[in-house]
């Protein structure tokens, strides 16, 4: 006996877009059919709506527990749900403590119960000293595990060196799992900066050789050890030659850049202007333009957001200091929308959105269940209008503090339901169900 039915006249399958009615039994795909089956069953048509997986964020900072007025798992999941997503994985670093031992991971277990309205996995963290952790984290459950090459802005989770990779990296390997990489590898040459209101200065500020230099020593160390590598929120263009060289010899090496990157550019940001910035920073549209050509290849795999917020204070408004400002832009809301209004500009095809958002990172931390509308996979889908325009207001967005680039934006990409375990979450912008979400655990 099926549970419910979902039709869409454009279905996001792995063999296309076509018209299919997507059968729900016990929280998974029972079936996808041309037609829909005689039954007593409900039936939800959604008509030319675009029917698609949910998607899959792997980089998302939630801050809790300890930095619980940064964010907290209560408002950054309803944002998530909200826009589609209905899994995601927690960066280690932002909470307090970070998640580097066995009993800070239970403490974060502790503090997301009855707070999670989607789906909400955890990476371990990577810092000098912590090799004797790595297995027993393993155990506990976390997906993969995050280091930094340069300072993490949190000043608990210090930077790993070359020799730190060289511990780590044998034993994550072992297992299977993926280091993910934030790649700048800071030298001493800062260049002085006079005016810490000018975005061009924060810009030069961080060059793009850090990325550069750091992914070329990822790629080394990814080639010695067999270890999965995964170079988040790639800003640098220059970085995509030697990272397809690495991909052709069949290295296990993937690259995600973020919205943020795709859909602004230096040239646009005006100065004092902090709410744009993070590290790596936006850069000109030239580079830009180029990892769009990489991310259409396949070089670079997906896209995710970086969702970091912090209080706006943090992001020194009223300063316009780049150079004090937190580095982090809140976007987990408009994943979709950023990305689907920036790729109708490059010609972009919806399967491909799919592939960027849903299937491709639904990889990285193993979640084979997702990613795809296919018999088995998990009955997670988001509903959502193409062709439909929206402002982005400070009333409609769910994140702990309202500060985006994208504020008083017109994106293109409605999110109409959210489903969440084949049941519908969100209803035209209304929660249906809350705390509907379940820790994913490696397995």
């Amino acid at each position: 006996m099926i549970d419910a039915a979902i039709i869409s006249n454009r279905t996001i399958t792995p063999d296309g877009i076509k018209k299919s009615a997507v059968l729900i039994k016990n929280g998974k795909i029972a079936d996808v059919l041309d037609e829909l089956p005689e039954g007593d069953f409900p039936v939800t048509n959604v008509g030319d709506n675009v029917l698609m997986p949910g998607i899959v964020d792997p980089h998302v900072h939630i801050n809790e527990p300890g930095r619980t007025s940064w964010e907290g798992f209560d408002t950054a999941t309803k944002a998530a749900i909200a826009g589609g997503i209905t899994s995601l994985v927690e960066m280690p670093l932002n909470a307090s403590p970070v998640t580097t031992t066995v009993n800070a991971f239970e403490e974060k277990i502790k503090a997301a119960q009855g707070k999670l309205h989607t789906n909400c996995g955890f990476w371990g963290g990577i810092v000098p000293g912590n090799e004797k952790e790595i297995e027993p984290l393993i155990e506990k459950g976390v997906l993969g595990f995050k280091a930094f090459l340069t300072h993490s802005g949190i000043d608990e989770f210090p930077n790993v060196t070359e020799e730190d990779l060289r511990k780590a990296m044998p034993i994550i390997a072992k297992y299977g799992l993926a280091l993910l990489v934030h790649c700048e590898l800071s030298d001493n040459e800062q260049p002085a900066t006079s005016n810490n209101r000018l975005y061009q200065n924060y810009l030069a500020s961080r060059p793009k050789q850090w990325e550069d230099d750091a992914i070329a020593l990822m790629i080394r160390l990814c080639e010695e050890f067999n270890c999965r590598t995964h170079i988040v929120h790639l800003s640098s263009a220059d970085s995509i030659e030697q990272i397809a060289r690495a991909k052709q010899k069949g290295l296990p090496l993937t690259v995600e850049t973020a919205q943020h990157y795709l859909y602004f550019n230096a040239e646009d940001i005006r100065d004092g202007c902090t709410e744009y910035k993070c590290a790596p920073p936006i850069r000109e549209k030239e580079n830009n333009e180029r990892l769009w050509q990489a991310l259409k290849a396949g070089i670079i795999d997906f896209v995710a957001t970086d969702h970091s917020p912090a209080p706006p204070a943090m992001k020194e408004l009223v300063s316009g200091d780049f150079m004090k400002a937190w580095g982090g832009i809140s976007s987990i809301q408009f994943a979709l929308p950023v990305l689907w209004t920036a790729a109708k500009k490059h010609n972009c095809k919806l399967e491909e959105m799919a592939k960027w958002l849903c299937e491709k990172p639904a990889l990285l931390p193993q979640l084979m269940s997702k990613g795809y509308i296919a018999k088995g996979k998990d009955a997670d889908f988001v509903v959502w209008s193409p062709e439909k325009s929206f402002s982005v207001t400070e009333n409609i967005i769910y994140h702990k503090h309202k500060i985006t680039p994208y504020l008083n934006e017109e994106l293109y990409g409605v999110v109409e339901q959210t489903w969440l375990c084949g049941q519908k979450i969100v209803d035209e912008g209304k929660f249906l169900h809350l705390n509907k979400g379940s820790i994913l655990y490696h397995e």
